[in-house]
């Protein structure tokens, strides 16, 4: 029996996500939260075997932030379950230790298949990430590296080269550096040029 654990603040998804795996014989879904603490803490008292994580959990902890919590307990694997699938959200998850990334889309048939490839250890990929990824493989010198990304990310929101630099707890003129690279490797010359360039390539998520 796969002992799940479902984390995602919405409950009309968490009761959409319940109804899928009732129909599974080997499935059993031991706890559900809408918070990545809550997630956390769960994962802790219950120990499944995989959880089902989602990255956008509103206020709080992160769903990438969580997943490294719940890795780190050394035993449940994390399958992201997500809308998202842009560079900064697939690197990050990935980087924090996710089993397998999946988009809310997938088929139940799917679904299914990757909680028991996790289960076993195994990744599993939706086919548009697998493709970013080997995207990233294979054109290393033009991919924006992960920090690049999380740089580019907090450029999107808005915040100046001081606020990135006390947020990621670098140098201002580190942060800096990342900007130059990221301007040649997109092929443009200013912040905003930059965000709609890696908007437009699904590199970040669009402001």
């Amino acid at each position: 029996m796969i002992r799940i654990l479902l984390v995602d603040d919405h409950p009309v998804v968490r009761s959409g996500l319940r109804a899928m795996l009732a129909g599974q014989p080997d499935f059993d879904l031991v706890g559900e939260a809408a918070t990545g603490e809550e997630g956390t803490k769960l994962a802790a008292a219950l120990a499944p075997d995989v959880v089902l994580m989602d990255l956008q959990l509103g206020p709080g902890l992160h769903g990438t932030e969580a997943t490294r919590h719940i890795v780190a307990l050394d035993g449940p694997r994390v399958l992201v379950l997500t809308t998202f699938d842009t560079d900064a959200d697939i690197v990050a998850a990935v980087e924090a230790g996710a089993t397998g990334y999946l988009l809310k889309d997938a088929p139940p048939e799917d679904l299914h298949a990757a909680i028991r490839s996790a289960a076993a250890g195994a990744g599993a990929l939706a086919p548009s990430v697998a493709s970013r990824l080997l995207g990233r493989v294979r054109a290393p010198d033009s991919t924006l590296s992960p920090r690049e990304l999380e740089v580019l990310g907090h450029v999107a929101a808005g915040l100046s080269n001081r606020q990135i630099s006390k947020a990621l707890f670098l140098s201002e003129t580190t942060v800096k550096t990342h900007l130059a690279h990221i301007y040649a490797k997109l092929g443009v010359d200013s912040r905003t040029a930059a965000v709609a360039a890696a908007s437009r390539r699904g590199l970040i998520r669009s402001p």
